[in-house]
């Protein structure tokens, strides 16, 4: 029931103008901040306060425009079906995609670094849109439709959908020169590696460094982000490596401390379009006795 409805509501998005639509998700937006409990705006507020070095007002709008913003992130993803490989430069502009075009060139795939920033969703669509082989490394929705839904966008676009589950085919996929899109700015609990996120340690998905290190494939660090007109900007990192030495723990580390000071700095600049709403430093460093 849900899966029709969306697909109704789709469809209705993509029949009213941009500007139309773009309102409509700016309030829902401003609903959806009203339905946040109070601990999760004073965790968000709270945490860009520390990192970011705000005063409790400028904090405040910044966790509130983090929220908001997902009303017209929403509105996207239903007029997505719109979006194809011929009307994707007037909505999205790829800013220095010869990195991405260089890491494919050794023939080794490419493991692309990500964050939940910006509209992650429309960033995995365009690549996919510019011809990049991009398979998305993808959490399962809770809701069977709406995961229905959204794989129905991602693998119209041009992407290929594997669940975070299904290593042995990301190792495949990747050792057939395709480009691995995995997220690595949420907490990993203890399945992470502990490194600083804004001069606080946080747990972190390491499989970004694991997978480029087994099979020396570079790594693509690459965002997204909304301009001042609604449109939106790639941003792709020049392709990094990881360092093979004896000690692979080690290794992992460092490019994972690496690839996640690429992702604070892209925050520091557009602050706004994070997911500040998510526990970022919920597991905290064991403390040995």
């Amino acid at each position: 029931m849900l899966y029709k409805f969306v697909k109704i509501m789709s469809s209705i998005i993509s029949m009213l103008p941009r500007s139309l639509w773009q309102k409509m998700g700016n309030a829902l937006g401003e609903i959806c901040w009203i339905l946040v409990p109070a601990n999760r705006k004073d965790m968000a507020i709270g945490n860009s306060m520390c990192s970011l070095s705000l005063d409790e007002e400028q904090a405040y709008k910044i966790a509130k425009k983090s929220t908001t913003r997902f009303g017209k992130m929403f509105m996207e993803v239903l007029y997505m079906p719109n979006l194809n490989k011929n009307n994707i430069t007037r909505y999205v502009h790829m800013e220095h995609p010869e990195y991405l075009t260089e890491a494919l060139s050794y023939g080794k795939g490419v493991v692309l670094a990500t964050a939940h920033s910006g509209n992650w969703e429309l960033l995995g669509a365009s690549l996919a849109m510019y011809g990049f082989p991009l398979v998305a490394v993808v959490q399962k929705q809770t809701n069977g439709d709406m995961d229905k839904f959204i794989n129905e966008n991602r693998t119209r676009a041009g992407m290929h959908v594997t669940y975070k589950t299904g290593v042995r085919e990301m190792v495949r996929m990747l050792g057939e020169g395709q480009v691995i899109g995995l997220l690595m700015d949420q907490d990993a609990h203890r399945d992470g590696v502990m490194v600083e996120f804004f001069g606080r340690l946080a747990s972190t998905p390491q499989g970004a460094a694991a997978l480029a290190r087994m099979k020396d494939a570079p790594i693509v660090s690459a965002f997204i982000t909304e301009n001042k007109d609604g449109t939106h900007e790639v941003i792709l990192h020049p392709p990094v490596w990881v360092q093979k030495t004896s000690s692979r723990d080690e290794d992992l580390l460092l490019t994972t401390q690496q690839l996640t000071n690429v992702i604070e700095q892209h925050i520091r600049n557009a602050s706004h379009e994070w997911f500040w709403l998510h526990n970022r430093w919920k597991s905290t460093p064991t403390i040995s006795e």
